[in-house]
C-alpha cells in the first residue's frame, strides 16, 4: 500500500480546521475523516483528570477553558515562580495559561500563543470574563513565535508540538525568545516505535495528535540542534489508558512524555 504524504501546508490546515471545530461547537472531525463528528475523542473536560490536574486546578480556570486537550500537566514540571513570564504553545482556551497566571502572580506575565484564531477568540474572551489581566493570547505559529527574543522566563506546551510539521523550527524558535537560563517544561506525544502505514497517511490521526509523533532519539537530536541542555524526556507508560480512545491501536504506537529542558 502506497502511504500517503501529508504536506505541511495540508496539516496546518487541516489541524487548525480540527481545533477550530472543538473550539467552537464542542468537537469536530478532519474533512474527509470516517470519524463521527458527534463522538471526537478530544475536547472533553473530564479528560484533564486522567492527565494530572487536581479538581482544584480545574476549577480554578474561567469555564470553557478546560477543553481536556492535553496529554499531561507541564504545570507539573514547570515549577513556576512569582514574577515569571511564561510562554504557552498551542494555549487553546487558555486552561494552562490560567494556571500558569495564578502561579506568577501579579507581577508576573503569561503569553498564549495559538494559530486557531476561533482557540483566540475563546481564550480572550475567557480572561476578560475571570477578570485575568497578566494573560495575553497571540494568534501566530509556534515555529514563529509573535515573541521577542530573550524575553521569556519558561516555555511551557501540552500535547501541541507534535502536531507541528515543522518541529525543528519550533524549538530554534522556543530557544531564541527564552532568556538565558530559561527552561522549557512541555507534555507531548512521542513514538514508540515506527508508525503504521495506516496511521502516516491518516489525516485523522495527525490532528489526534498521533501521526506526527517522533521518537525519543529523534526529538532529543532536534532539541540538542537547537541549543538546549539538560535535556530529558521521561516516558509515561499510562497515558496508553487514554490514548487508546484517540486512534484504533494508538497506544501500541505512541506514549505520552514529560519535557525538560534548559536554555544555557
Amino acid at each position: 500500500m502506497k502511504v500517503k504524504i501529508l504536506k505541511d501546508d495540508e496539516i496546518r490546515d487541516q489541524v487548525s480546521l480540527r481545533y477550530a471545530g472543538i473550539a467552537t461547537k464542542g468537537g469536530s472531525c478532519c474533512p474527509g475523516s470516517s470519524s463521527s463528528c458527534c463522538s471526537d475523542p478530544l475536547g472533553d473536560p473530564q479528560a484533564s483528570g486522567k492527565l494530572g490536574y487536581s479538581s482544584e486546578d480545574m476549577a480554578a480556570v474561567p469555564e470553557g477553558a478546560n477543553m481536556g486537550l492535553g496529554c499531561g500537566n507541564p504545570q507539573l514540571l514547570a515549577s513556576l515562580k512569582p514574577g515569571e513570564t511564561v510562554l504557552d504553545l498551542g494555549s487553546g482556551g487558555g486552561f494552562d495559561c490560567f494556571l500558569a497566571a495564578k502561579a506568577v502572580g501579579e507581577t508576573g506575565r503569561v503569553i498564549g500563543v495559538d494559530m486557531t484564531p476561533e482557540m483566540v477568540r475563546k481564550a480572550r474572551k475567557n480572561a476578560v470574563n475571570a477578570g485575568f489581566k497578566n494573560v495575553d493570547f497571540r494568534l501566530g505559529e509556534i515555529e514563529h513565535l509573535p515573541v521577542p527574543d530573550n524575553s521569556v522566563d519558561v516555555i511551557i506546551s501540552n500535547c501541541v508540538i507534535n502536531l507541528s510539521p515543522d518541529k525543528v523550527g519550533v524549538f530554534t524558535d522556543a530557544f531564541r525568545v527564552l532568556r538565558q537560563n530559561g527552561r522549557l517544561a512541555v507534555s507531548d506525544i512521542v513514538a514508540l516505535q515506527p508508525l503504521s502505514e495506516e496511521i502516516l497517511g491518516n489525516v485523522d490521526a495527525y490532528c489526534g495528535c498521533v501521526s506526527g509523533a517522533i521518537s525519543v532519539e529523534e526529538l532529543r537530536k532536534v532539541m540538542q540542534a537547537a541549543g538546549f541542555k539538560d535535556i530529558s524526556i521521561e516516558l509515561k507508560p499510562e497515558s496508553r489508558h487514554f490514548i487508546k480512545d484517540w486512534f484504533k491501536d494508538a497506544e501500541n504506537y505512541v506514549c505520552s512524555a514529560s519535557i525538560k529542558a534548559i536554555k544555557p
